[in-house]
Formats: C-alpha cells, structure tokens, sequence
C-alpha cells in the first residue's frame, strides 16, 4: 500500500510517521504534487498557525491538489482546520472540503485546549475496536461546531467537533499519534480499512 504523509513544513510530521511506523506500515513523507496524488491513502498532518500554513501549502502548489484527492484522506489538527472552508485564526479562507468555519474558543475558557480529554464516537468506521470512554491528546485554540459532518464529539466548555468526515475525506481536531492506544487504533482503521 502506497501511504503519502504531507509534507507542507507545518508541524507534526515526524510524529505521524514514527506512529504509522509502529503499526508495521511504511509511509513516504513527500510535498510533491504527483506522489500525493498517485498515494493509495494521504495523511494531511498540520500544527502551527492558519494563515501561515495556507501559505506554505500554496507555495507548494498543493492547495488545488488537496481537495481534489480521491483517495482516503485523513486530516489532522491543523490539517482538520485547513480542510474547511474558513478559519478564524489569521482571518484565513480554507480548502473547503468540509464547508463550515472553524471558530476560536472563547475568553472564558483556557486556551490552548491542551491534553487528555474524552472522544465521543460510534465504533464504526475510525473508530471501529476502540473501547469507549476514549481519552485522546488535544492541543488547540480553534475549533469546528458540531455540524453535519461531525463523526466525533468533544467538550470544553461547549461541544465541538473531534473528527470530521465527508465522502473519502476524513479529519481529527486531536493528534492520533500522540494518543497511545485509541489513536493507533484509530491510525490502524483508516490505513487498513477505510
């Protein structure tokens, strides 16, 4: 199986590939257009700011690429953030593959929202042979509402979205590849079984 890890200089992407590693599965970490598009599934890692990221994905050439993608895509943190239509973070337009606006927590809560908090999911799909309460780590300050793509619910201070899926694109607010065992669990359904 052909894995691409997006390689956009935002982030994580160390991380995703030791955690994908230690399921037994090898992945090529690449920014080329052809490779992305040509991978049989695509992780879209991201941490860092909006507006910046944006940048680093348009420089790149991958801004027209990304939505167009066919194949399993799996969006993570920032790369969850990306695939909307807006974000408030740095005022920025999104790839709007999921066209909702992602939000920034308000004053009366700690932000970031950073640790272990609970995940909210049928055991279908990514969350299939998860064990449920399931504890995930988080680390943002932005968030998508609850919407008719949400898969996966968490609260701080009010629910939001924690996964996201719309036709063969999925995406996590939390990093799976921090997240022990629930996150390889959920790493494992999507590379072997979605």
């Amino acid at each position: 199986m052909n894995i691409v890890i997006i390689d956009y200089g935002a982030g994580n992407v160390r991380s995703v590939e030791f955690a994908v590693e230690r399921l037994g599965i090898k992945a090529l970490t690449s920014n080329d257009p052809e490779a992305i598009m040509s991978a049989d599934k695509v992780i879209f890692p991201g941490v860092g700011e909006a507006s910046t990221a944006m940048q680093a994905l348009n420089d790149k050439g991958l801004t027209d690429v990304i939505p167009s993608l066919r194949q399993p895509v799996l969006g993570i943190c920032l790369g969850m953030q990306l695939l909307c239509r807006y974000s408030e973070e740095g005022d920025t337009a999104g790839l709007n593959v999921f066209p909702v606006d992602v939000l920034r927590f308000d004053e009366r809560q700690k932000v970031p929202h950073m640790g272990w908090n609970n995940l909210v999911a049928d055991q279908a799909g990514l969350f299939a042979h998860m064990s449920q309460p399931a504890y995930v780590y988080y680390v943002h300050s932005y968030y998508v509402p609850v919407c008719a793509y949400t898969i996966a619910t968490c609260e701080y201070g009010k629910l939001f979205s924690a996964a996201l899926q719309k036709d063969n694109f999925f995406a996590c607010q939390f990093h799976p590849e921090k997240s022990a065992g629930p996150g390889a669990t959920i790493l494992r359904n999507f590379l072997v079984q979605s």
